[in-house]
């Protein structure tokens, strides 16, 4: 149950006015305050003494969840939105722990979207903090509990707040200190500074706020130091929205010579770079510090003094504030990741080629039985090197990239595809081109992978000078040389690797963990079923899946099945809303005896089912791309359908389903298209 003990920390936390909370806010005093119960789940319990609602298992069982849900909120400025909040348990190594879940609910998108989770049981209550991207749409919070093992499992809410601001941004005036957390150490720490508060042995200054001696402010005293480089560390919430521009903060230092103040950020995998540090006392009063800060994926700021004694003084921290503009003298336009990314559709974007040699060339396949597509869409273009009829012994053909602004972290992901060739070995590499010192890296090749197969590959890199990205494809003998496929190259900042992106996108599916939200009536050898690799039949079934080349996607074996048989896999229940919608998914269709593949939509409540989209019969040994626009006012479920041939070599298979809300922005292209095909699409309302 509960620990009683933390309320007092609990009402010191929350504000004398919490009466007059902003919209998007609770302290769970008396009420709600416009945070509902989804009556078909638990419902949250509103503590009698105030202060916290709550849902346990002494009303509740394992695996059961409760749903609160705000009222419509708006944000058009950026907005922090804070939750205190409390899990706890009887056995701290529960294979099952109890779940906090945070989603937010765009009023045109049918799905919600997980902004943030977790798990860890803890002695008292702990704060998360979550950036909100300025947006004209109306959204609704919602939060999910879901109990874990333990008899006395239970998860807590304290407090909710919404204001306008970034998460990074405090003057310390508040009991929670804006989710800044302190580093422990046994001698050197970061103190809360003025009010009534007079543990000191420095004298300290006033507030840089209020300018008296009640405001607050944090510091680090040196008087406890007992070894050389003691470092006290203020860490501040980890952002999770992308933001760029100017971090100001003020600052005072007594005994400047003896200390080192520090501004240092950290990414999710830990890596840490040094952005601001003082270099002279400064003035004995408020001291106003501006640092270009851009964190295009989460990171932390970290606040950190060095000591080199007891006699090191003590530094003071106040009203750090965050600012899009940047500082004062600076006029670089931020960085698009965008600009090093290209799928080869329209052109070859910014990349280009060395000028000797037929290099590489940019190509278009029609949808066959022989030959496979692109990636994008099955029909579209992709980049192609060493092809027998042009390479000579020692061929090489390199494409570079744009430059890369340095002292970044990237993910480089691109598809690739390898035929022929007798030795696959380095027949594609990409290497780091530091344009400052004409210095090629490589950093990935080709070993062995399936031939004929889009596969994936994908590269996290980080340099200190600007750099190029160059893919170089070598035929080494005319005797083995073969053709290298390239496409769908994309450039994001941050690891590929990072903790925070192994959450799925909401609305999404590629089966590569499970099956998502998608379920079946029942499950027999004639069902769907997940796979990876080949299918057991020959000439018929895709080689890999979309995704990745060697990940997972849901077909039917149609050896299992008899002609005309069917299997149904449906979708969860999708919202409806106003406006159109986005189905795109990736289907493959290759086999003399090929039958039916056809989507449906099922509306809540109706028996009927309404076809959005078919294809019979062979379509190409490619994976291909459908777009499906659709309109849909009442909550609905999606359908796909499949019927097996009339033979053996009648495998169906989809993969990569995706909702998004709005129109499908491919469609206006594609439908422009003047070749002699298009990609399947349609477009439906109901």
């Amino acid at each position: 149950m509960l620990l009683r003990g933390i309320l007092l920390a609990v009402q010191a936390l929350q504000l004398a006015g919490a009466l007059d909370l902003p919209a998007g806010s609770c302290a769970f005093e008396e009420s709600t305050c416009g945070f509902d119960s989804v009556f078909a789940f638990l419902p949250w319990i509103l503590n009698e003494e105030g202060h916290y609602i709550y849902v346990d298992t002494s009303f509740a069982k394992q695996g059961e969840k409760a749903v609160l849900l705000s009222s419509d909120l708006q944000a058009e400025e950026w907005s922090c939105l804070r939750l205190v909040y409390q899990i706890t348990t009887s056995s701290r190594s529960s294979s099952d722990p109890s779940q906090l879940n945070l989603y937010v609910r765009f009023e045109d998108e049918s799905f919600d979207r997980l902004l943030w989770s977790a798990k860890e049981p803890s002695d008292s209550w702990l704060i998360a903090s979550l950036d909100l991207q300025n947006s004209s749409k109306k959204f609704k919070i919602l939060i999910e509990g879901v109990l874990g093992q333990g008899n006395t499992a239970s998860i807590a809410l304290f407090e909710i707040k919404m204001t306008t601001g970034y998460c990074i941004e405090c003057d310390f005036e508040e009991n929670h200190l804006c989710g800044f957390v302190n580093r422990w150490n046994p001698n050197v720490n970061w103190f809360v500074g003025g009010g009534t508060t007079r543990n000191s042995h420095s004298i300290l200054p006033q507030d840089h706020t209020f300018r008296n001696e009640m405001g607050h402010y944090m510091y680090v005293d040196s008087v406890y130091v007992k070894h050389f480089q003691e470092v006290a560390q203020l860490i501040s919430p980890m952002t999770t929205a992308p933001m760029s521009g100017c971090l100001s903060f003020y600052y005072q230092l007594q005994q400047g010579n003896d200390n080192v103040f520090s501004l240092y950020t950290r990414d999710a995998t830990g890596l840490y770079e040094e952005i601001w540090k003082t270099t002279s006392p400064g003035n004995p009063s408020w001291n106003l510090a501006e640092v270009e800060f851009s964190a295009p994926y989460p990171m932390e700021v970290i606040f950190e003094v060095a000591f080199n004694g007891p006699k090191g003084g003590y530094v003071a921290l106040d009203d750090i504030s965050f600012s899009p503009v940047h500082c004062q003298n600076q006029t670089e336009l931020p960085f698009s990741a965008l600009e090093a990314s290209c799928n080869f559709e329209e052109d070859l974007c910014k990349f280009y080629q060395d000028k000797d040699g037929p290099g590489w060339t940019r190509v278009k396949v029609k949808p066959n039985m022989y030959r496979a597509g692109d990636h994008t869409s099955g029909l579209g273009y992709y980049m192609l090197a060493n092809t027998k009829f042009t390479s000579q012994p020692g061929y090489i053909g390199r494409l570079y990239g744009p430059s890369l602004p340095g002292n970044l972290q990237y993910c480089l992901r691109f598809y690739y595809a390898i035929y022929g060739f007798l030795k696959m070995s380095d027949t594609l590499a990409v290497y780091i081109f530091e344009e400052n010192h004409v210095v090629q890296e490589k950093v990935w090749s080709v070993l062995e992978s399936p031939r004929g197969v889009w596969m994936q590959a994908e590269i996290s890199f980080k340099k200190p000078m600007p750099t190029k990205v160059v893919f170089m494809s070598l035929c080494k003998s005319f005797w083995d040389c073969g053709l290298v496929a390239l496409d769908d190259i994309t450039m994001e900042l941050g690891s590929c690797w990072s903790p925070e992106k192994l959450s799925p996108t909401p609305g999404e599916c590629n089966f590569e963990q499970d099956e998502c939200a998608f379920t079946q009536e029942k499950r027999n050898r004639s069902s769907w079923h997940r796979r990876r690799g080949e299918t057991p039949t020959s000439y018929t079934g895709p080689k890999g899946d979309h995704t990745t080349g060697v990940g997972y996607y849901m077909y039917i074996e149609a050896s299992h099945m008899a002609y005309g048989q069917k299997a149904h896999l449906l979708s969860g229940p999708l919202r409806g809303v106003t406006g159109k919608h986005c189905l795109t998914f990736f289907y493959h269709m290759y086999g003399a005896g090929t039958g039916l593949l056809s989507v449906y939509l099922k509306k809540e409540g109706d028996s009927e089912e309404f076809l959005l989209w078919r294809r019979r019969g062979e379509q190409s040994i490619s994976w291909l791309r459908a777009l499906i626009e659709y309109s849909c006012e009442k909550q609905h479920l999606i359908i796909f359908e499949a019927i097996r041939g009339v033979s053996i070599r009648s495998d169906i298979a989809i993969d990569d389903v995706k909702f998004q809300a709005g129109p499908c922005a491919e469609m206006e292209d594609i439908t422009q298209q003047s070749s002699g095909y298009s990609e399947d699409l349609n477009e439906i309302e109901y």
